[in-house]
């Protein structure tokens, strides 16, 4: 018997650096809302969901970054998406910043949450592939400063039965390393999701300025069908404080097809129905991991940094 589950993209438009977390939330439960009225049963969210992307900017007083960072969750200003997620009985996938007090001191991760139908997170993951760079480049248009303000994450990659299968995360630029897939698959990860604020154009390496839409699908259809599993990458989209983020949400097949994508560079739902089945049809045919992985060949992978 087919396990089917409806899974939404909710890609938000561009935040501007003023606008509050209260009125962002709001955009959030309004998508929530369409999602339900569509059947949806999960819905993933972007990267960094609560703000502008405040990495683009150099910083030097701590109290305006840590402003970007949220010290709890829920907190008073994101409790009201729980509490509706909870009411229309949806799952949803949150990214956002974390200040977290943990032994050695302070620390500042990129951060995503699974949460489920009672509004309970289930599942926390912390960004690995951190982009961009640390210096200040000030004769740059905008900067990519993840590098500055987050420390590499330290929960690694999991999977989560959620929703009636099994979810792992990732967020942003982990989506264009094929291990990240990898090793959840190895974890018998269904359906990947994830986030992402990613900038069409980059002023430090702008020679590929003119792919970054191809590379991100291509990215996320390689590594669904390598892996015999959905991915669902969704976007912050569009104009934001003087940067086009690149849109392109979507939802893609373990066969590598985009079965559902966004159509606009704003706040849109787009809904598709995953039969999760699939995923384990083909695990037991094209590629068997027990019957066709010849790890021995693979050392230099895992022996070499």
């Amino acid at each position: 018997m087919a396990r089917f589950i409806n899974i939404a993209g909710a890609q938000l438009g561009g935040i501007a650096r003023d606008e509050s977390r209260r009125h962002v939330v709001e955009r959030m439960i309004a998508l929530l809302n369409d999602a339900h009225k569509r059947g949806a049963e999960v819905v993933v969210f972007p990267e960094l969901a609560l703000t502008s992307f405040f990495p683009r900017w150099w910083m030097t007083d701590q109290a305006e970054i840590d402003a970007f960072f949220e010290t709890e969750m829920p907190n008073p200003a994101t409790q009201p998406l729980f509490d509706a997620a909870k009411r229309l009985g949806i799952g949803f996938y949150l990214g956002y910043a974390e200040l977290a007090q943990e032994a050695g001191g302070t620390k500042h991760y990129n951060t995503a949450i699974l949460v489920d139908k009672t509004g309970a997170i289930v599942g926390k993951y912390r960004k690995v592939h951190l982009p961009g760079h640390a210096d200040h480049r000030p004769h740059m248009p905008y900067q990519h400063l993840e590098k500055h303000y987050f420390d590499v994450g330290d929960i690694g990659f999991g999977s989560w039965d959620f929703a009636g299968g099994k979810f792992g995360m990732a967020i942003c630029n982990d989506r264009r390393w094929p291990e990240t897939y990898r090793v959840m698959a190895l974890q018998g990860a269904e359906v990947v999701v994830l986030g992402y604020n990613t900038p069409t154009h980059i002023p430090w390496e702008p020679v590929y300025d003119h792919l970054s839409a191809f590379h991100n699908h291509l990215v996320m259809q390689a590594s669904a069908y390598q892996n015999s599993m959905y991915v669902v990458g969704v976007a912050k989209a569009g104009k934001e404080e003087g940067s086009n983020l690149l849109a392109g949400s979507c939802i893609v097949a373990p066969s590598g097809e985009i079965i559902a994508m966004a159509s606009t560079a704003g706040d849109e739902v787009f809904v598709a129905k995953c039969d999760l089945d699939i995923c384990l049809y083909n695990r037991k045919a094209m590629f068997n991991f027990a019957e066709h992985r010849q790890v021995h060949h693979y050392k230099k992978i895992t022996d070499r940094m």
